[in-house]
Formats: C-alpha cells, sequence, structure tokens
C-alpha cells in the first residue's frame, strides 16, 4: 500500500481536489446550495488544486508539493474556522457574515458532525498527507529537495 501511494501520491491528491471540486459544484448548481463568503474563500484555495495537481501528475514533477503547500494550509484553516463557527456555540459571532447566505448555516449536517466545511477540510488535510508521505521518498522532510522527472526543471 506504501508504495503504491508513494509511486501514485500526485494522481491520488488530483483525484481528492476533483471530487472536492466536484462536488463543490454539484452542490451549489445542482442542488441550489448558496455558497457563503467562508465557502468562497475555501473554493479559491481548493480550485486551483486540480489544475496544478493535474499537469503535475501528467508531467511527474514532485516539486509541486512545495507550490501548493500553501494553498492546502490556508484552505485548511479557512475550512476549519468554518466548521468550528458552526459548531461551537458564540463562534460565529467572533467574525460575523454579513452578507448574503450566513456562514453558520448548516445545509448538510450528518450525524450532527459532518457538515460541508468538515468534508472540505478532510479534502484539504488528505491532499497534504498524500503529498507528505508520497514525496518523502524524495527529500528528508518531506516537503524540500523535490526531483523531478522532467528534465525541463533539471538544476544546470
Amino acid at each position: 500500500m506504501r508504495s503504491f501511494i508513494r509511486a501514485n501520491f500526485l494522481y491520488l491528491a488530483w483525484v481528492v481536489s476533483l471530487v472536492a471540486t466536484g462536488g463543490s459544484l454539484f452542490m451549489s448548481e445542482v442542488l441550489d446550495y448558496a455558497p457563503c463568503k467562508l465557502c468562497w474563500l475555501q473554493r479559491i484555495f481548493m480550485y486551483p488544486l486540480v489544475l496544478l495537481l493535474g499537469r503535475a501528475a501528467i508531467r511527474g514533477d514532485r516539486r509541486i508539493v512545495g507550490y501548493v503547500a500553501p494553498l492546502i494550509a490556508i484552505g485548511g484553516f479557512i475550512s476549519l474556522y468554518h466548521y468550528g463557527e458552526q459548531k461551537v456555540p458564540g463562534m460565529a459571532s467572533i467574525l460575523p457574515c454579513t452578507v448574503g447566505v450566513p456562514c453558520d448555516e448548516d445545509y448538510l449536517d450528518w450525524f450532527g458532525i459532518i457538515t460541508i466545511p468538515l468534508l472540505a477540510l478532510t479534502a484539504f488535510i488528505l491532499i497534504g498527507l498524500l503529498l507528505w508521505f508520497g514525496s518523502r521518498q524524495h527529500g528528508r522532510d518531506g516537503w524540500a529537495g523535490f526531483e523531478s522527472d522532467d528534465p525541463e526543471f533539471e538544476d544546470h
């Protein structure tokens, strides 16, 4: 299993970003769930991952990990904050959504714990873990010292 993940981590991370983006678009365009301000911010950090990870997977460019790490970290933080705003009493008043859809709106609430921001957070964490575990074969700390299979990116 580990060797499979290490061999295909870019493709796996790309698939997770595709599913997250597709799910987001399905909920807003098909189910008519209007995204709130924080949902839009999470989309801003997830949607580019589809293009970046897809290109990196096709080209075998492992150096993408360093470039997408900030998108994953910031998007994950926004998702965590949004989830807290929905589930922690009084947290919504710290930075309230005052325009449009309220950010504490629960369109989806399975088992009292699974909400849309939690799904987004799970996707950001899963992408981050896949990239970290997969890239460990090339760099000691898992985030630096990557080698690319693409000759265009070789150091001269």
